[in-house]
């Protein structure tokens, strides 16, 4: 292994080439092979699912992300419409189409990039996954505060991850490492602006808006599919922290989110939230400057309004943290009949995923745990494993010697197909290739402009902060970039890092 380490580090700069860990030379690592630049991934993605299933079992036992969290149950109820329309028009999701009806609900709140007991008052995305215990299953909803993401394919998911933790070397947290990535990665810029604005540290989870981030699909009774975007929307309202606010709390409690969750459903105050969704139809849209299914961009709602379908309440706390909280599984392949994927590269990346990394985290029998546990009857032909401690058997009746299908010996059969199945039609070469309508800039550069005063200010400060510790070529790219989205924008950081 010496000898082995030796080589390696003696290796010039033409022979540092990246390969997967069979020493192939990986020729493409910033795009997943699509069928056309838009179309819908393959499974013979073989450089992605080494790559991300490697990723997924980083850490052992904790989270690689969203370690730190708190949680709570509550229920959603449906008001059978999707703004003035009969939620039927859109979709044949059973828990949409009464007014009133319920549905039970977990939710799992956290930070992104930070370990398990890190102070809650970090700069970070923040979590909002949300479990409904359906009639026809389980539906996750698993997003975060901000609309948007850093990055629009998965295959960058380790790079983003890895770059945002902690040195390998120093075991510290860089700005030099942070921004090497996300200058060399401009799709980065609309985040980083919400990110590193007040909007990077809500004030607690209670004041804090929910989205999917992903286009997702809504199917009606039809087959006929919809572009969908999901949001929670707080009643308590919006509320965030500044950087110097969110010192100060910090220096006197590291927990105050998590507290302030339980002790809010303690007393009484159940947090609210309005569920909207944005509705689009289901093509290519050129009158757009963006690909709808790009998860950098957000809708107008000027053009697609944020129509309401529903409110969600959280009234009960956990009774143990472990076994809610912790081993609360989530995945955004956890879909019921009327819901459905959309193409979008990043999404479907997730949904492999997310799945791969509970069987890994949690166990093979993760499902079996009473969190995560279906409130309706599961009978599968899956056995064995680690810590089963049940077998998926359907009501009496069904032969127990058998566990295959098909069989003519009373074993389980196939569910009669009662719905109009979504055939989306595709078509184009197997390709790596990045979409075309990338605009990298032109949101953020909006978003920087919609911004009050101390918004800009708390942003420039924050940004000029971080690059106060990077390269020169590194802050160069970066007022390079800000630049392009906002003149002031990039003028701004560049008179702060000039500044002693």
């Amino acid at each position: 292994m010496v000898q082995d380490n030796q080589q390696q580090g003696s290796m010039s700069n033409e022979e540092l080439i990246l390969t997967n860990r069979q020493g192939h030379p990986v020729s493409d690592n910033q795009n997943t092979r699509t069928v056309g630049e838009r179309g819908p991934t393959v499974l013979e993605n073989y450089n992605f699912l080494e790559k991300i299933t490697h990723f997924d079992r980083e850490r052992i036992p904790e989270r690689v992300v969203h370690a730190r969290g708190a949680g709570a149950h509550g229920y959603f109820e449906a008001y059978g419409t999707i703004g003035d329309e009969p939620a039927s028009k859109y979709t044949r999701a059973k828990l949409f189409q009464e007014k009133g009806k319920i549905t039970p609900t977990f939710v799992r709140f956290s930070t992104v990039t930070h370990g398990g007991n890190s102070p809650e008052t970090l700069r970070d995305p923040r979590g909002f996954a949300t479990k409904f215990y359906t009639e026809d299953g389980n539906w996750d909803l698993v997003g975060n505060n901000l609309k948007i993401f850093f990055i629009r394919d998965l295959i960058k998911f380790p790079d983003l991850i890895h770059a945002f933790k902690p040195d390998p070397i120093t075991n510290r947290q860089d700005p030099n490492r942070i921004f090497d990535f996300l200058s060399l990665t401009p799709e980065s810029m609309h985040m980083i602006t919400w990110l590193f604005s007040p909007w990077g540290i809500p004030q607690n989870y209670r004041f804090m808006e929910g989205s999917g981030v992903n286009t997702y699909k809504m199917v009606n009774a039809d087959g006929v599919g919809t572009l969908v975007k999901y949001f929670w929307v707080p009643k308590q309202g919006v509320k965030f922290l500044t950087q110097a606010q969110a010192e100060e709390i910090q220096a006197k409690n590291f927990n105050h989110a998590t507290e302030d969750l339980h002790e809010a459903i303690e007393r009484g105050e159940y947090p609210e939230w309005k569920f909207c969704v944005q509705i689009m139809s289901d093509d290519e849209h050129p009158e757009l400057d963006f690909d709808p299914l790009d998860p950098t961009k957000i809708w107008p709602v000027e053009q697609f309004p944020l129509l309401p379908i529903g409110r969600m309440v959280l009234d009960k706390n956990p009774t143990n943290y472990f076994a809610e909280v912790e081993q609360a599984a989530f995945g955004t392949g956890v879909l019921v009949d009327g819901l459905e994927f959309s193409d979008d590269k990043l999404l479907q990346g997730r949904t492999f995923s997310y799945s791969d990394t509970q069987r890994y985290r949690v166990g093979t029998n993760y499902l079996q745990l009473p969190i995560n546990q279906p409130k309706t009857p599961v009978a599968t032909n899956q056995r064995d494993g680690q810590m089963a401690y049940a077998v998926d058997g359907a009501a009496a009746g069904e032969n127990p010697h058998v566990n295959y299908e098909p069989s003519s010996m009373k074993g389980l059969k196939e569910a009669p197909k009662n719905n109009v199945p979504h055939t989306p039609y595709v078509e184009g070469k197997v390709m790596r290739q990045k979409i075309s309508r990338t605009n990298d800039y032109q949101q953020a550069g909006e978003r920087y402009r919609t911004f009050n005063d101390f918004e800009r200010d708390d942003l420039i400060l924050n940004l000029v902060t971080q690059l106060k510790k990077c390269n020169p070529d590194i802050q160069e790219r970066m007022i390079g970039h800000l630049t392009q989205c906002d003149r002031d924008y990039g003028a701004r950081v560049q008179a702060g890092l000039q500044q002693n």
